[in-house]
């Protein structure tokens, strides 16, 4: 038995549909073959949420042989410490959920080729382009929200902030934390894109002036008051050069044993059996990247860190966008509680 609101699963933004929408007419004229598959591609997500619809609101209050689940004890649930994988302790429409984002994400990520490949204006391609990257930002911020809701560390007050937060986008999908924050965030992965790293003397000052360049005022407060924290210190040089805490530590043994002497990135390469390709992110054509493969770089750095938590091993315990979300989060939290 449930009481209370049905769900109410965004299938598009208003922003998304415009695009769509632009797509759909001119795709008309130029590519009707075109069109025909993309329209299968939007009526498979319709169809999808359709059914994830079928699944209760998670702000439902139900009744299963007398256990009672309300959205206060789902709070209470995942504020509830434990080791693991979560999956099978999360409700149903959340893993749901999350399919439904992946395939919006592929099916937005389509959208930006046929932009491309069909010449439309170059304005209309970065708005598809911003768009899939803000989609696929929206799968990056569940498991940051995860994060945080493991840092005892943190306040009980904020982490129950974004236990509801985290429920607010399992239930529509749509997270208007990440529209804030998306640009923001976009500029970071778009700049270390661009960025090779000149390992040097590890210091990383020049990568780090680099990154900030045309950032807004939250990301200057960001950098001002929290890298001063070790483990925000620690997650920003993982960011900057592109590679594990512990491979950073033993490119800066050996400076210190060569006395302070910089080291070229090829040097970086041969000591940790890498390719010095593999520090540079920028394509050969047009400048235009694959986001999948920087969220690649982020669950590198995401799982290296749980697993720093879990065995109490030295190094960044979170990655760069988990302090910044989570600086982002009490920020407004303080101001909504001033208001």
């Amino acid at each position: 038995m449930a009481k209370g609101s049905t769900t109410s699963l965004v299938v598009l933004t208003e922003r998304e549909q415009q695009i769509v929408n632009t797509m759909f007419d001119h795709l008309k004229t130029v590519a009707p073959d075109v069109l025909v598959v993309l329209a299968d591609r939007i009526a498979d997500l319709e169809r999808l949420t359709a059914n994830i619809a079928h699944f209760p609101s998670l702000f439902q209050t139900q009744v299963i042989d007398k256990e009672v689940r309300t959205h206060k004890s789902l709070i209470e649930s995942l504020l509830s410490h434990r080791v693991g994988d979560p999956t099978l302790r999360l409700p149903s429409k959340a893993i749901l959920g999350k399919g439904f984002l992946v395939a919006k994400y592929h099916a937005f990520a389509t959208m930006s080729t046929i932009a491309a490949d069909w010449k439309f204006e170059e304005d209309f391609i970065k708005e598809v382009r911003s768009t899939t990257i803000e989609i696929l930002f929206s799968i990056m911020v569940e498991d940051v929200y995860l994060s945080l809701l493991e840092n005892t560390n943190l306040p009980i007050i904020i982490r129950e902030k974004i236990a509801s937060e985290l429920i607010l986008l399992w239930e529509h999908r749509s997270d208007k934390n990440v529209i804030e924050m998306a640009p923001v965030l976009e500029k970071i992965w778009v700049a270390r894109r661009k960025l090779a790293p000149a390992f040097g003397t590890m210091v990383g000052t020049s990568e780090l002036l680099l990154l900030s360049i045309e950032m807004d005022d939250n990301w200057y407060h960001f950098i001002s008051s929290e890298l001063g924290k070790s483990d925000v210190a620690q997650a920003m040089e993982e960011m900057l050069f592109g590679i594990s805490y512990e491979e950073i530590k033993v490119l800066k043994n050996i400076i210190k044993e060569k006395h302070g002497a910089a080291i070229s990135r090829e040097e970086a390469a041969k000591i940790l059996c890498k390719s010095s390709d593999d520090f540079i992110f920028a394509d050969e054509e047009n400048g235009v990247f694959d986001p999948r493969d920087l969220y690649a770089q982020y669950s590198v750095r995401r799982d290296n860190a749980r697993a720093r938590r879990r065995l109490l091993l030295e190094g960044p315990h979170y990655t760069l966008e988990d302090h910044y979300m989570r600086f982002i989060l009490q920020k407004k939290f303080e101001e909504l509680e001033n208001d």
